[in-house]
């Protein structure tokens, strides 16, 4: 099958680009942070926002960080699980979703993102810093940024676009 009949019969994997764009600034970010940062430094950028260096072993929020170090390739083994569901999800869906294959997109270049971090460092890099006071919000990087906009997208997506339930198709075949 050709490049041009594949893009023909799964329209929606177009929108693979987006998950390249994703991953290369995500990687190109952590990279400028993990050798222009020493880890924790913080260098503030407003009153409640820092860039820093910051790794994180575990998953969102530092979820398992404390572990001994098997959820490593735990959270890499889901994540490839998951970025393989998203893809054929795309796969299925028809030239008018748009919006839920741009979400998509942004979620597998999320999760490809970090995935590529645990492989390679094994550890996440975030960079991304929000505050008030002395609360502090988890640090974060661009792949978990995407992750979050992805869902938020599909969320969107589902109140534009709700799909009918058995009572209203049962209904229409009355």
């Amino acid at each position: 099958m050709t490049a041009l009949h594949s893009s023909r019969s799964y329209p929606m994997l177009r929108w693979l680009w987006l998950s390249v764009v994703v991953i290369v600034l995500d990687q190109l970010s952590k990279y400028y942070f993990n050798n222009h940062f020493s880890l924790y430094e913080q260098v503030p950028v407003t009153p409640f926002f820092s860039f820093t260096l910051a790794y994180n072993t575990g998953a969102a929020f530092s979820f398992l960080s404390d572990a001994s170090g098997w959820q490593r390739w735990f959270f890499v083994s889901i994540a490839l699980i998951v970025s393989v569901v998203l893809v054929i999800w795309m796969k299925r869906l028809r030239s008018d979703e748009k919006l839920q294959a741009v979400a998509l997109a942004l979620i597998l270049g999320g999760a490809l993102g970090n995935v590529w971090d645990r492989i390679a460092l094994g550890h996440v890099v975030d960079f991304l810093l929000f505050y008030y006071d002395r609360y502090y919000f988890p640090a974060f990087n661009l792949a978990d940024s995407a992750i979050t906009l992805g869902a938020g997208l599909l969320i969107l997506d589902m109140f534009i676009h709700p799909q009918p339930t058995d009572t209203d198709k049962d209904r229409q075949n009355t």
